[in-house]
């Protein structure tokens, strides 16, 4: 009990200030592409990308990475919601801005407008998915090429079917977890 209780404290750990310390993420056992997202006290189910966790993540294998990684700030879509408090920069999505996922490129795994030359992701969806979106500093600083684009941590579809790599929470608990996010916060995605 002891241990439990333990685990428990440093799962909620939080600044003076009420923000979250650190995120923590799990696969569900028998189900790779799903997991619990533990925030302070609670628990909440997450989608994660169809490759499961990996710890050699590459571009395109649709792999979650298995890593410690702040949040960096993030986008929101303004016509559909409005961002309300939180601690981490916020930015409304442009009709423009995509996000580069090619390799080579020179933007590999920046934001960039578009059109755009390369393979790029649009940011503004015509679905809900990045209604919340906070860019995760996976393969931010330093880049290297072809190790992972467009980690993100944003809002599941329907049933938490896979994502492409990132990690995604409905709105609801999205909305719960906003105010009490910073850059300061650390996603960490365990096996």
């Amino acid at each position: 009990m002891r241990s439990y209780r333990k685990k428990r404290e440093r799962n909620a750990k939080t600044a003076k200030d009420g923000a979250l310390s650190r995120l923590t993420v799990r696969a569900r056992p028998g189900n790779a592409s799903q997991g619990l997202l533990v925030a302070g006290g609670s628990v909440f189910p997450c989608a994660l990308g169809r490759g499961g966790v990996s710890a050699g993540k590459r571009e395109s294998d649709g792999a979650t990475p298995l890593a410690r990684m702040r949040l960096l700030g993030g986008y929101f879509r303004a016509d559909h919601v409005p961002v309300g408090a939180t601690r981490l920069p916020m930015r409304c999505i442009a009709p423009d801005l995509g996000w580069c996922e090619v390799p080579g490129d020179r933007n590999y795994n920046r934001p960039v407008r578009i059109p755009y030359a390369a393979s790029h992701e649009t940011m503004k969806r015509p679905d809900r998915l990045y209604d919340f979106c906070i860019v995760l500093d996976w393969n931010i600083r330093p880049r290297r090429i072809g190790r992972g684009s467009a980690i993100f941590f944003h809002l599941a579809r329907p049933g938490f079917s896979p994502t492409a790599g990132c990690v995604a929470v409905t709105e609801r608990v999205m909305r719960r977890l906003l105010p009490h996010l910073s850059r300061r916060t650390v996603l960490e995605v365990r096996r």
